[in-house]
């Protein structure tokens, strides 16, 4: 199963958003919980295709782990 990574940034309207491809979603985790946690300053995370992102911890409003198949909602309407 694939994992989808999005983030909130403080002061910035639109997130960030990677697939990871199948990583560990447990290991994903573990490494997000240890930087908001204040182990290192910057998140480092590399998408399916290799890319490396890295992203300052202090500038992290939300983060949202989930798989990259799961069904999202659009627009307003409750989910049905």
């Amino acid at each position: 199963m694939s994992v989808d990574v999005r983030i909130g940034m403080l002061h910035n309207p639109k997130e960030l958003t990677l697939d990871l491809g199948d990583a560990d979603r447990d290991k994903v985790r573990a490494d997000i919980d240890g930087a908001l946690a204040g182990a290192t300053s910057v998140l480092w995370l590399t998408d399916k295709d290799g890319r490396s992102l890295g992203v300052p911890t202090g500038g992290i409003a939300y983060v949202e782990l989930g798989s990259a198949d799961a069904k999202r909602p659009m627009g307003f309407a409750p989910e049905r």
